[in-house]
């Protein structure tokens, strides 16, 4: 393990890490600002996101653009499309929050999107039995005993931005069910040994996917994966939160503006950072040549 690696490994954990706040802001943010404009505002949001991934499929002989544009382009659609979908659903069906202590446990939007479990078991199901690099769904496979064809082994092209697009939303999606299944008090509550098992074998998951990021020298891959390295650890954070454990200033950004501003620079600083590393390797490549 250089420290080359370790420095690639860091910075990209740190550049996805930043993005988790920033993306509960941004939505918090797009509410408080645009009031009954919101759905209107988020729609922008989203649409952003796409033209983000479309740029970054333009790109695709530059991996490390692609990679940012497509972590980016999922971090926008998420929260702007996604999240807000689940959002009008719930103000159109006047679903009232959860409350606990007097306070609200779950909003309106969550409650809701528990409900796409289904669907996403239904798509789960379809990456697990389909050729893959993820580590996990290969565990899977060799679990159950399923075997791809050596057909389907054959190569195929993937586009790296598109891949991390996927990506990054599957896994923001997979995890925020997970969450809300063993926060259901019906189902285990955020006092159950299930929600403890959940926070802390996510931090220890993520911790060993830390150590493997940590050997990466590509820049673009060691960005992928921390997209899942992050998100996991996320739950732990998540649940500190729950648990009250955790002032979580990315939901509250008008009473915290320059904790948030901080992050926002900071992650701001680490892309803007990149795309003069990028541009140096390709002033000399062209000078090479």
């Amino acid at each position: 393990m250089s420290f080359a690696n370790i420095k690639t490994g860091l910075f990209s954990f740190f550049i996805v890490l930043l993005l988790m706040p920033i993306g509960h802001t941004l939505m918090v943010l797009t509410e408080g600002i645009f009031g009954e404009n919101t759905l209107w505002a988020a729609f922008f949001i989203g649409l952003i996101g796409v033209v983000l991934a479309f740029i970054g499929i333009a790109k695709e002989d530059n991996q490390k653009a692609a990679t940012l544009l497509g972590l980016m382009a999922g971090i926008l659609v998420w929260t702007g499309w996604v999240e807000f979908s689940f959002v009008w659903i719930a103000h159109k069906l006047d679903v009232a929050p959860l409350i606990e202590h007097g306070e609200v446990a779950t909003k309106p939007e969550y409650l809701v999107m528990l409900s796409s479990l289904g669907l996403l078991m239904t798509i789960l199901m379809f990456f697990a039995s389909s050729k893959t690099r993820c580590q996990f769904f290969i565990w899977l496979q060799k679990v159950f005993g399923i075997h791809i064809s050596t057909k389907a082994l054959e190569p195929q092209s993937k586009l790296i931005a598109v891949t991390t697009f996927i990506e990054t939303t599957m896994l923001l999606w997979t995890f925020y069910i997970v969450l809300l299944l063993v926060y259901d008090n019906q189902i285990a509550g955020e006092d159950h040994p299930l929600t403890y098992l959940v926070a802390f074998g996510s931090l220890a998951w993520s911790a060993y996917l830390f150590l493997r990021l940590l050997r990466i020298q590509k820049l673009d891959y060691a960005i992928r994966y921390a997209v899942p390295t992050v998100i996991i650890f996320w739950n732990f954070v998540e649940v500190m939160g729950r648990w009250d454990l955790l002032d979580e200033i990315w939901v509250k950004p008008f009473e915290h503006a320059v904790e948030v501003s901080i992050i926002a620079l900071c992650f701001f600083g680490f892309l803007g950072y990149t795309v003069w590393e990028m541009r140096k390797e390709a002033k000399q490549i062209s000078q090479s040549g």
